[in-house]
Order: C-alpha cells, then structure tokens, then sequence
C-alpha cells in the first residue's frame, strides 16, 4: 500500500513538471556517449594527479572536492527543491567541529568521525528545517540565515567548548579505519580518500535526484501549488530535502577539519554561506555536476587572483559579476547548450 502511494505521488509529480522535465531528458545518444567519455578521462586524471601534479595542485583539488560536496548538497535545496538558504554553512561547521573534537579528544578513526559528524550535521538540518521550510520565498532565506548566525554566535562565544575564535586545532588523524593502514597525514594519501569518499557521496546524492523523491522535489520548485493539490505534502518534502542537504554538508566539513588542521567559526560564518551559492550559480543549478564545475572554478580563480594582487576581493567579483550576467545557465549549462547547438 505504501510503495502504490509512493508510486501515485511520483506520476502525479511527473504531470506536475510538465514541459521541462522533457526537455532536460532530450539529450542526444552521441551527446550520453560523449559524457561518458568525458567523464571517465577526468575520473582518470583525478586518481593520477598526485603522481603528475606539485602538491599545491593537490591542495588545490583537496578543496575542490570538498567545496564541490558542499554546493552539491546546496542544489538539492536550491536547484532541486527551489528554496535560497542563506545559512548552509551551519551544517558544513558543525560537521567540522564534530570531527576536530573528537580527533582531538578521543582520536577516534576518520571514517568514525565523519559518520557523526552525518548524524550532527542531520540532526541540526532537522531542527532548523522544521522552523524554516513552514515559509517561502525571502521569508525562508532569511530564516536560514538567522539561524546560521545564531550557530555561528553559539560557536564563537562558548569558548570553553569550542576555543572561540581561535578555533579547534592541534589534532591529528591517526587512522581511516576499517583496518586500512593508510598515511592521511600524506597530502597525497588524503587527497585520495577524499576522492573517494566525495565519489561515493556523490554518486548516492545521484541517486536520491533521479529517484521519485527528487522527481518530486523538481515539482515542488516549478509548481508546489499544484504538487499540493495533488495531494502531497510539500512541506514533508521540503523538510527532508533540507535534511539529507544538511547531512552531505556535514560530511563535507567533516572532511574539511583535517584538511585544514583546525575548525573554526568562519566556518559556520554567513559568508562561507554565500560561496555554495555562488558555486552553483556559476556551474548551473540546473545540472547535477554544476555546483563541481563552479566550485573548480571559484576556487582556482580566487588561487590565480590572490597570487597577483592583494585586492582579489575586488576582482574576483568583478569577473564573477560578468559571470553571472553573461552565462544565464551557469558555465556547464551554457557550454552544453552551446554543443547541443552545434549538433
């Protein structure tokens, strides 16, 4: 009874989406090939780039990874569900915090440490979004980002848990776990785990986007008037749309804390909150691998601006700006349109 109403919500979700949902399904088979293709040679120089790159581009693609985590979390509420949160840093802070506290106290093994900095990261997604998703619109982006503040103030001023402002630092990773014997203070050895983790946690964010529950998030961005009235919860969805987000930001800062050997309050910053954001709009909300492609670019750019000039601030939004204006669809998007165009 449970799987036929699951299955009657999806179909009427499907009506809901109408056109759109067609035309983004309408890629060509060469068009299918050739992502492949393409996909399978980054994948490959993703595993070789430590044995081809100085370790700055290691550091460099470290953070990529886990920035490219972060803003895909970020487009399941934003690109998927149609809802602006100015406040997902919180979930990324915490679950670096979760780690860089149990590192330091109990040196628990890594894999241990991210699985609660997950349930953390969850829990506070759960807490939060139950206030937040009862609104919409500027309504809901301003909720989020009071409540981010007020992690962020939490993090700041309880110094005798969190060091304040100076953060948690001075641990270190001792093991992965699941008897591997692996070097993680080798920037090579975690940027590999890195990899693979963010590979496995992206896949599963895959799968939750193109499964009936994500059809139905699609819905609710176009049309949640209409998703109502065919007799679905919008806001169940929408909460657990901004759960599961907050679980992969979480994993994703759970992976931050040893890359940058300390947790701090920037992390949880309204600031680190806009950087998703700008992510996903620069690679394409509209497409699941956007927010990677943004997050490359952003972070390669702020690293070639910051090695020529002390205003990067200045410049970086300048170039972002013309971004923004000039590739409606986000760079992939615009690119995709441009061969589809072509073809």
């Amino acid at each position: 009874m449970v799987s036929h109403e699951k299955t009657m919500n999806a179909n009427r979700a499907e009506q809901a989406t109408g056109s759109a949902q067609v035309r983004q399904a309408g890629a060509s088979p060469n068009m299918t090939r050739g992502a492949w293709v393409v996909g399978a040679l980054v994948l490959i120089l993703l595993v070789a780039l430590p044995w081809v790159a100085p370790y700055f581009y290691i550091f460099i693609a470290t953070e990529v990874l886990i920035l490219g985590l972060l803003a895909a979390s970020f487009n399941l509420i934003f690109g998927y569900t149609g809802m602006l949160s100015f406040g997902h840093a919180a979930f990324f802070g915490i679950g670096s915090y979760a780690v860089a506290m149990l590192l330091q106290a109990y040196q628990w093994p890594l894999l241990a440490c991210l699985l609660a900095a997950v349930v953390v990261a969850t829990v506070l997604a759960l807490v939060i979004g139950f206030f937040c998703v009862r609104l919409n619109e500027v309504y809901f982006a301003m909720l989020t980002l009071a409540f981010g503040m007020m992690v962020f103030s939490i993090a700041h001023q309880w110094r005798s848990v969190t060091n304040g402002s100076d953060g948690i630092a001075g641990f270190s990773v001792t093991s992965f776990g699941l008897g591997l014997d692996l070097q993680l203070g080798n920037p090579s050895v975690y940027y590999h785990v890195v990899l693979v983790i963010v590979l496995l946690a992206a896949a599963l964010l895959y799968l939750i986007c193109r499964s009936s529950f994500g059809l139905i998030l699609r819905a609710i961005r176009q049309n949640p008037e209409r998703v109502a009235f065919c007799g679905i919860n919008v806001r169940a969805y929408r909460l657990a749309s901004f759960t599961v987000a907050g679980a992969f930001a979480g994993l994703a800062g759970g992976l931050m804390a040893p890359f940058l050997r300390i947790a701090s309050p920037e992390l949880l910053h309204w600031s680190m909150s806009a950087e998703p954001v700008l992510m996903t709009i620069l690679g394409g909300s509209g497409y699941f691998l956007g927010p990677f492609v943004g997050a490359g670019m952003f972070v390669l750019l702020e690293a070639w601006i910051t090695s020529m000039t002390q205003a990067w601030m200045l410049v970086l939004g300048i170039i972002l700006a013309f971004m923004v204006m000039f590739f409606r669809r986000g760079l992939l998007g615009t690119v995709l349109d441009w061969i589809q165009e072509r073809k």
